[in-house]
């Protein structure tokens, strides 16, 4: 993992005492809650229905056992005992006070975390791959090149005021965990003819109001001018991006209405005046980066054979791990979608077991997903009996990875300013009514998003929910057909919405009529409705 050097604790340091004085001015009434608002969302602290959220970064999504106790400690001590990690890798605290806010920040900034930069139109949390460093499947650790993107785009001054906030993520593999196809920058590192480590690079993707794939703008970008490649398409976008329309403010638009030929085209333009300013990291200084990512000290001659005679132990191996690079090991999935549940919470208790297991068989390292679970990356397969043992204890022992039950939901009406409709309620109910029959389902994503801002990522579900308001009632749109992995679409409006109940309903009519439709039982629900259409599935719905 990366370590803070002298820099990046003074920057975190510094935020935290300059935001002591801004909160303490707003509680006399110094400044007003217009004047105090961009200041607080400068520092991940928005105001939503019933208290302050905090938004804390963690970086491409990999925390220490020290960092999970003192998230874990700031759930009990500043919240109500538990938190709620998103769909960007980050976390959120939902009851916060403002009086409380600094010391806070000053407990996270002593174990080298903040909160800034995870709100405002601004570069956003860089996320990856959460097998990262671990995937048997990977060219390379993209997490070094994430992290060199974390510091070039920290506070820089020319990128802190965009026309809108941007997302980029970076993934190591063919696979596609990262969904880069769906940010304002994706990155895939992949090899020349040469056998060199390089870039593809994709712009203009995103869901929200206008859903868009993005377009490859280079097949291969040499490393070594990685960092002033990505301020070219920073320095257009910043040129030319709608900031008189905040609904046509994202890159998206921008490479859309330009064209991908055209925006490529002045990307390079820019690019071809900026290389010569020597903008790039000193290769030493990349060197430095990529050896603090180095692998734990792993076994490479632990047994692989493991005892699966416990028919719930056997498929939950099979669920929840992964190959991982080195013999002996395995990559685990922590579940934070035991049906019932709401997605992407976990307990102060649960945080500390984890950071717990983590040390004790992981590598002292933890994961957070872009589908809102846990990941211990480093685990040796002759630990996984005892592993899950513990987890089954605490309630994070569901199988379920990628399944009909582990539903990506945002904090919707129950939480959100913003939000149309409740997006839990309809998870929880779905995950209870489809758990039974996940098994024989296979792969079948289903993300619920409460207003068309998606950060439930509806877009991108073989099975979509988006909760709208229709006329002062909650009303859920079905959508099917999206993939945010290697293969992503964007899925379509079946038909006319439905309520609580019905959509629920509407569901398991889908379900059922893929089950009819399917060639074979591993074929998934995607696969069928890419090869019959919506139509069958619209009768079924609507009958």
């Amino acid at each position: 993992m990366y370590k803070y050097d002298e820099y990046d604790q003074a920057i975190v340091d510094a935020r935290v005492e300059e935001f002591r004085d801004q909160v303490q001015r707003r509680l006399n009434n110094e400044i007003s809650e217009d004047a105090f608002k961009p200041l607080r969302l400068m520092n991940g602290l928005y105001l939503q229905l019933h208290a302050y959220m905090l938004r804390v970064a963690i970086p491409y999504g990999t925390l220490s056992a020290r960092q999970m106790r003192m998230l874990a400690h700031i759930a009990r001590r500043y919240d109500r005992g538990y938190a709620h990690f998103t769909t960007r890798q980050n976390l959120q605290y939902n009851w916060m006070k403002l009086e409380e806010t600094p010391d806070l920040l000053a407990d996270l900034a002593s174990v080298e975390m903040h909160a800034f930069q995870t709100s405002g139109n601004c570069i956003r949390n860089i996320s990856s791959d959460q097998f990262a460093g671990a995937a048997a499947d990977e060219i390379a650790d993209p997490r070094p090149y994430a992290e060199l993107l974390r510091q070039w785009s920290t506070l820089h001054p020319e990128f802190s005021f965009l026309p809108r906030k941007f997302k980029i993520a970076v993934t190591g593999s063919d696979t596609d965990r990262a969904a880069i196809q769906l940010h304002d920058i994706g990155l895939q590192l992949i090899r020349n003819d040469a056998g060199e480590i390089g870039m593809k690079v994709l712009v203009g993707g995103g869901m929200g109001r206008t859903p868009l794939l993005a377009h490859v703008i280079r097949d291969y970008l040499p490393m070594a001018d990685y960092l002033s490649y990505m301020e070219a398409i920073l320095r257009v976008y910043n040129r030319h991006g709608r900031r008189d329309n905040i609904y046509k403010a994202r890159i998206k638009i921008l490479v859309n209405d330009l064209g991908p030929a055209e925006f490529t085209a002045q990307v390079e333009a820019e690019w071809a005046q900026m290389k010569p300013l020597g903008l790039d990291a000193p290769a030493a200084e990349l060197a430095r980066i990529v050896a603090q990512f180095a692998p734990p000290a792993l076994d490479a001659d632990a047994p692989a054979d493991i005892d699966l005679s416990d028919a719930g132990f056997a498929n939950w191996v099979a669920v929840n791990t992964h190959p991982h690079k080195v013999p002996g090991h395995a990559i685990v999935t922590i579940s934070l979608k035991a049906p019932g549940e709401i997605p992407g919470d976990a307990s102060a208790d649960q945080m500390d077991l984890i950071a717990d297991l983590a040390e004790q068989y992981a590598g002292d390292e933890i994961r957070v997903t872009h589908a809102q679970n846990l990941v211990l990356p480093h685990v040796r397969r002759a630990d996984l009996f005892t592993l899950w043992q513990a987890l089954v204890g605490a309630g994070l022992a569901t199988a379920n990875l990628d399944r009909a039950s582990d539903i990506i939901a945002c904090p919707g009406l129950d939480y959100c300013t913003l939000a149309n409709a409740r997006s839990i309620p309809i998870a929880q109910k779905l995950a209870v009514k489809l758990a039974p029959q996940e098994a024989d389902l296979g792969e079948l994503k289903i993300k619920i998003s409460g207003c068309i801002n998606a950060c439930g990522h509806h877009h991108a579900g073989h099975i979509g929910i988006l909760g709208v308001d229709r006329k002062g009632d909650e009303n859920y749109q079905l959508l099917l057909g999206g993939s945010g992995a290697e293969d992503a679409s964007l899925a379509k409006i079946l038909g006319p919405g439905f309520d609580e109940d019905g959509i629920v309903v509407a569901v398991e009519k889908v379900v059922d009529c893929y089950k009819a439709l399917r060639s074979d039982p591993a074929e998934r629900l995607l696969d069928t409705y890419r090869r019959v259409g919506a139509a069958p599935f619209k009768e079924a719905v609507y009958g």
